[in-house]
């Protein structure tokens, strides 16, 4: 999470809200580093976390749930993840996430 968004300008991260995985038990590290204020939603409260679960959907047109991962290379995620961030989504007024991130820094 620091690697991905520690090269924003501060005032873009404001919070970030997380699920209950073990893999954001560093939390405070990215607080202290990010500057930001992070949440963590409660369990099995899907609707708290709308846009993530929208996202899994996606990624779940590419790779299906309980497919092993370990067998896809790097430059495959790329090619999702460049998909993914250029296709609009209506909770940005259609925009992609790219030109909604991105758009405003350039």
């Amino acid at each position: 999470v620091i690697d991905a968004l520690g090269d924003l300008p501060k005032e873009m991260v404001k919070t970030i809200t997380f699920d209950r995985g073990k893999e954001f038990s560093g939390y405070l590290k990215i607080e202290e580093k990010l500057e930001c204020k992070t949440y963590f939603c409660d369990p099995y409260c899907a609707w708290q976390k709308g846009t993530n679960e929208n996202t899994n959907g996606l990624l779940r047109e590419y790779y299906p749930k309980g497919m092993d991962l370990s067998q896809v290379n790097e430059e495959e995620l790329e090619l999702v993840q460049s998909r993914l961030n250029n296709r609009p989504r209506k909770c940005i007024n259609f925009k992609t996430p790219n030109k909604e991130l991105f758009g405003n820094l350039y």
